[in-house]
């Protein structure tokens, strides 16, 4: 079955090291992601670091949902990459970067993913999880003006 990829880009005017900051610690993680979720953090540390695991725990469409997330990369202020190694994907690998430009800062995202079941995960991403991943990945960049912001351009 084929990766799908999910990428963003966008620019807050702060400091390549707060931003990073704020995406350092895992319970940041629960501002970023609609309450309809329910996320919250059950175990790991509460600042990410090389080689970290992070448990959580979710509702999608009212089913519980466990994850686990590896931190498999870490390079400050710069990039990380999180994984998961327990959860609903088959895959899902998220790079993060983080570049400076006129006083603020890039958050670029790359998420590379596969649901299981073959045909019938096909019909999903088709039909639902392609909608609610991008209705996800809105309700983070708007999060993100609120939080860490503002989201803007370079030129203002």
């Amino acid at each position: 079955m084929a990766d799908y990829i999910l990428e963003s880009r966008v620019w807050l005017a702060r400091a390549r090291a707060e931003v990073f900051a704020f995406f350092a610690e895992s319970s940041n993680l629960v501002l970023l992601t609609p309450a309809s979720f329910r996320l919250r953090v059950v175990a790991g540390p509460r600042a990410l670091s090389t080689g970290a695991v992070v448990d959580l725990r979710m509702s999608w469409l009212g089913v519980p949902v466990r994850w686990r997330a590896f931190i498999r990369e870490w390079d400050p202020p710069y990039r990380y990459v999180d994984v998961q190694v327990r959860g609903p994907y088959a895959r899902w690998e998220h790079r993060h970067r983080f570049l400076e430009e006129q006083g603020g800062t890039w958050v670029e995202d790359r998420v590379t993913y596969r649901l299981p079941l073959g045909p019938l995960g096909r019909a999903a991403h088709a039909l639902l999880v392609h909608r609610q991943i991008a209705a996800m990945w809105s309700f983070r960049t708007r999060r993100l003006g609120e939080l860490v912001g503002p989201v803007s351009s370079p030129a203002g």
